[in-house]
C-alpha cells in the first residue's frame, strides 16, 4: 500500500500547515506595514522602536523565539491566571504560539519590504491626494498601497516561500502538523527516507503553486503600466 497508509495523515497534516502559514502570514503584513510606517515616521520612538524589533529578529534564530513563546507564554499566562484566582494549570496551543511566533518573525521581514516600495513611489502623490479632497485614509487605500504592493510583491512572495518552509519547526512544540507527522509515519515504518522525501515534495507542491499565483497577480498588478523604453 502507498506510504502504508499514511496518505490521509500527510494530507491532514498539510491542511493544518497551510492554515498555520497563511494566518501566520496574516499577522506579518500588519505588523510590516505598522513596523514600515514607524520607520517612515517623524518620531524617534517609532523609528527606534521598529529599528529595535528588526534588529532583535534579524539576531535571534527562529527557533529560540519559537521555544521562548511557546514556553514562556505558558509562564507568563499560567502567573496571570494565578493572580487571577485560577488553580488549574493552562497549556499554551501549539498552533497559537506558531501563528504568533512566525507572523511575529516575519512581521520584521515584512516591515522592510513594504518601507523600500513605500520610498520606491513618486514623491507628492499624498500631498496631491489630499489636495483633492481626499482623506489621508483614503490616499492610502486608493493611492498608496495598491502603487506599493506592486513594488513589494517581489518580496512578499520570497518572504511567503521562506515562511511556508519555516512552518516545519513548530513540530518541535508538539503541533500534529505536516512535518510531526511524516517523523512520526517514519518512526512507525522505520522508512525515513519515504516520508521525508514526501514531506519536501508536499512543500515543494505548495511554494510552486504560489509562484504561480504571484506571476499572475504581477501580471494583474502590471496592467496599464508601462514597463518598456519609450
Amino acid at each position: 500500500m502507498m506510504l502504508h497508509g499514511y496518505v490521509p495523515s500527510l494530507l491532514s497534516g498539510t491542511l493544518l500547515t497551510l492554515a498555520l502559514a497563511l494566518l501566520s502570514l496574516a499577522i506579518a503584513v500588519v505588523l510590516g506595514l505598522a513596523a514600515a510606517s514607524a520607520r517612515l515616521s517623524r518620531s524617534r520612538w517609532l523609528q527606534g522602536g521598529a529599528l529595535a524589533y528588526t534588529t532583535l529578529i534579524r539576531g535571534v534564530p527562529d527557533l529560540v523565539l519559537m521555544l521562548l513563546v511557546f514556553f514562556g507564554g505558558q509562564l507568563a499566562v499560567n502567573a496571570l491566571a494565578q493572580q487571577l484566582g485560577f488553580a488549574d494549570y493552562i497549556d499554551v496551543d501549539p498552533f497559537v504560539a506558531g501563528v504568533l511566533t512566525i507572523g511575529f518573525v516575519f512581521g520584521a521581514y515584512l516591515g522592510e519590504t513594504f518601507r523600500g516600495a513605500f520610498l520606491a513611489l513618486a514623491p507628492g502623490q499624498r500631498e496631491a491626494g489630499l489636495a483633492c479632497g481626499m482623506s489621508r485614509w483614503q490616499v492610502l487605500r486608493r493611492l498608496l498601497l495598491p502603487q506599493m504592493l506592486r513594488y513589494a510583491l517581489p518580496g512578499l512572495s520570497n518572504n511567503w516561500l521562506v515562511l511556508v518552509k519555516s512552518t516545519a519547526i513548530v513540530s518541535v512544540i508538539g503541533l500534529n502538523d505536516m512535518m510531526l507527522r511524516a517523523t512520526q509515519a517514519a518512526g512507525a515504518t522505520r522508512e525515513p527516507f519515504v516520508f521525508y522525501a514526501s514531506a519536501a515534495l508536499i512543500y515543494l507542491a505548495i511554494t510552486s503553486v504560489s509562484e504561480l499565483g504571484f506571476k499572475a497577480l504581477a501580471r494583474r498588478l502590471a496592467v496599464g503600466v508601462r514597463t518598456g523604453a519609450l
